[in-house]
């Protein structure tokens, strides 16, 4: 096996992740940002979805 299909087949073993170490405060807001911008996505993918069923179902089948 050469040398660059070793690197190829160690790198995809473990994804091309670096290996987790101990976290600092870099690494807690950066997951803090991440939380925050994904429920942000998340509601906006929601609002989204609620806006489109609402248009698909036409000003006469509305709720009362």
């Amino acid at each position: 096996m050469s040398g660059k299909t070793k690197d190829r087949a160690s790198k995809d073993a473990d994804g091309g992740k670096a290996p987790p170490g101990p976290k600092g405060p870099a690494a807690e807001s950066r997951e803090d940002r991440l939380k925050a911008a994904l429920k942000a996505n998340m509601a906006r993918r929601k609002a989204q979805a609620k806006a489109r069923a609402a248009r698909e179902a036409g000003p006469g089948d509305a709720p009362e």
